[in-house]
């Protein structure tokens, strides 16, 4: 698949990414202690909802628009505001939104003067329009480059203390392969980082193959505690439909210890609300069940 950002803002799957991104941001923010946010596939910052390629393909609507005109619950709530808070001051005054924040303009908004932000875009015309937007922000660095392979220059930081957002756009038929190395040698480097890794809920094989082997590389050779290992996934029909994309989720190591209870009492609500059809559900897990333990263990 080619998931090309411009066609796609604002879609389910950026409300789990980015509300996932914002509450690892917020929970870092607790300590004053300065940290670094590091994005290999950062793309162009802030989208376009009234660009000729959003309004060819409004998904917007089946999920950002979906939720802005949602009656929520006071837990879902509190779990979104984040992410809600970043998304209002930017459509300030318009009667729907017009603009929608990145994975980059998250970080931007909600990260303090302290803390510093690494964006890698290998795409020419998008690693322009980044470089452009944050010229004037000191704390934001912007490269054109192969994200993957920046890893191994940029980890650890300096901080010791931080995110990594691994979002490729899939566009390469061994793009699996190349988020495991990529997770592997980032986690070797800096084993107490947070990473957040997006996959597609689409050749689920592959899927599964990925999730099922970054975990059991963590247990059995890098001495993880499967507690470290939190996997979200939300689909809003059935997953062997036809036609656009109908899951997608994100893969957490050494998440924040408040994450899990904030999704869980959301997912369970932001499903409903997004779901286009029979067979929509979610899943909130650690992937390791006692089965595979043992297997590893024998």
């Amino acid at each position: 698949m080619n998931y090309r950002h411009a066609f796609h803002a604002g879609n389910f799957a950026d409300v789990l990414k980015h509300v996932v991104l914002a509450l690892c941001v917020e929970h870092l923010k607790r300590k004053d202690k300065p940290f670094a946010f590091i994005d290999t596939h950062a793309g162009i910052g802030v989208y376009d909802l009234t660009s000729d390629a959003a309004r060819r393909s409004p998904e917007w609507r089946e999920g950002l628009g979906r939720v802005l005109g949602a009656v929520m619950p006071d837990d879902a709530g509190r779990a979104l505001k984040p992410w809600l808070d970043v998304v209002a001051a930017m459509n300030a005054g318009k009667a729907e939104p017009e603009r929608y924040p990145g994975s980059p303009e998250m970080a931007v908004r909600l990260m303090r003067p302290q803390d510093r932000i690494h964006l890698c875009e290998l795409h020419e015309a998008d690693a322009k329009t980044l470089d452009k937007r944050y010229a004037l922000h000191a704390r934001v660095k912007v490269e054109q480059r192969d994200g993957y392979k920046a890893l191994k220059a940029l980890l650890p930081p300096r901080e010791k203390r931080g995110l990594v957002l691994i979002d490729p756009p899939y566009e390469a038929r061994d793009e699996f392969v190349r988020l495991a190395e990529a997770a592997m040698s980032g986690l070797e480097r800096w084993p107490s980082g947070t990473f957040v890794f997006w996959r597609p809920m689409k050749d689920l094989w592959s899927l599964d193959r990925f999730d099922e082997g970054l975990a059991e590389w963590l247990v059995t050779e890098r001495d993880v505690e499967p507690s470290a290992i939190l996997r979200a996934d939300m689909w809003v029909r059935d997953l062997q439909s036809e036609g656009k994309l109908a899951g997608a989720g994100i893969v957490i190591i050494n998440p924040p210890h408040t994450l899990e209870a904030d999704l869980l009492a959301l997912m369970p609500w932001l499903c409903e609300v997004l779901k286009q059809g029979d067979g929509a559900g979610w899943r909130l897990d650690g992937i390791v069940t006692e089965e595979m333990a043992a297997s590893w263990a024998g």
